[in-house]
């Protein structure tokens, strides 16, 4: 399992010899700070959408998880959060997790003295913004917190370091932005796309390919950090093994996104390279690719794999004005890279009234079982 050296450079040569560029892989992260457009601010969605699954992880660490023969060697239980962004979601989600162990631990061990300690390790990208999050860092809570910055698509932590780890709404993320899509001399060349929706098949392989080879990355990594019988949770988004990828919400998005730049390149506000040579690095994959590289990887057992609606906790139909904030919060970073600044307000505002013309479809796609909860148990 050996590491790959990250990758510097944030240019490649087109097939016509021409230099185009591509986002950093450090440059995916969340908007920081505590602004109108931060993270902080517009993370409900995802929140409601990992609490979906909330008594599905409890029910995972309660039936799977070996407190008991964890803890036999030391009293600290380490966990990690991979890609913690900068709060209030992770803190949540550990506050859950800590509490869910020691009820497990309690069950097992009734006539303990030994009373656990936990760690929690909150990873995200070198560029996240830590300040906020561990500025935000709940003072009562049952826990020790430190950073760790760093790709999750590399080693992170010591060999067999870790007990638990738990990844919500990241591992959809690329590490990059598969190459072949800026080849103009390949048939995957994403011309007037910034994702795959409704692309060539040579695109959508593309993004698979990319998406396969992270996660044996990530898989490796992590069998190299988790100790023999430690649990990681998984939540991201899915598609259901039989439904067009076209059919998902956030696939209309990104359409409508491609076409709201191509419409602003038709007027000068952009230049057609400029769209041509953009990418969103996300991929949506289903159960079965899930289990496929999860399977191939070998080192751990599926305890569980389901789809779940992360809508159903939503009360009433979808708030679009907010779902596009919401986006701009997690993706605004990317686009300021790549196209000038001041067209950004412009394009999300275009994009809004977009979405609201087809409020049917989001609603459709928005609320299938479109989350993905994935439980392994290192061997």
């Amino acid at each position: 399992m050996a590491e790959v050296a990250p990758d510097p450079s944030p240019l490649i040569i087109g097939g016509g010899g021409e230099t185009v560029r591509r986002p950093l892989p450090d440059s995916f992260h969340v908007n920081g700070g505590d602004g109108t457009y931060s993270y902080t601010r517009n993370s409900y969605f995802q929140r409601l959408a990992a609490n979906v699954v909330k008594e599905r992880i409890k029910g995972a660490i309660t039936m799977k998880l070996d407190v008991e023969n964890l803890s036999s060697t030391s009293n600290t239980i380490y966990i990690a959060d991979l890609g913690c962004a900068v709060g209030p979601n992770a803190f949540d989600a550990m506050q859950d997790v800590v509490h869910f162990i020691q009820q497990k631990y309690t069950l097992q061990c009734p006539q303990s003295n030994t009373t656990l300690q936990f760690l929690v390790l909150f990873n995200d990208q070198p560029s996240n913004d830590f300040n906020t999050l561990f500025t935000s860092l709940p003072r009562e809570r049952p826990y020790y917190a430190a950073g760790v910055p760093g790709s999750f698509h590399r080693r992170l932590f010591p060999e067999s370091s870790i007990h638990f780890v738990h990844c919500s709404y990241a591992l959809h993320w690329l590490s990059k932005v598969p190459e072949e899509l800026l080849d103009k001399n390949c048939g995957a060349w994403n011309k007037g796309r910034i994702h795959y929706t409704n692309a060539p098949n040579e695109v959508v392989q593309a993004y698979a390919s990319q998406f396969a080879k992270d996660m044996e990355e990530f898989l490796c990594a992590r069998a190299m950090e988790i100790v023999t019988g430690g649990m990681m949770t998984i939540i991201m988004p899915g598609l259901p093994n039989e439904m067009p990828y076209s059919q998902l919400a956030a696939s209309l998005m990104y359409d409508f996104m491609a076409s709201t730049f191509m419409d602003m390149a038709n007027e000068g506000l952009v230049s057609e390279d400029e769209v041509d040579s953009f990418n969103l690095p996300i991929y949506t994959p289903s159960p079965a690719e899930m289990a496929s590289v999860v399977e191939k990887n070998g080192h751990f057992s599926i305890e569980m794999l389901e789809l779940t609606n992360p809508a159903s906790l939503v009360d009433g139909p979808v708030d679009i004005k907010a779902w596009v904030i919401h986006v701009r919060a997690a993706m605004e970073g990317m686009f300021i890279k790549h196209f000038s600044t001041d067209i950004i307000d412009e394009m999300f505002d275009r994009l809004t009234k977009k979405l609201f013309m087809f409020t049917e479809q989001v609603e459709s796609g928005y609320k299938d079982r479109t989350q993905i909860l994935v439980v392994l148990i290192r061997k």
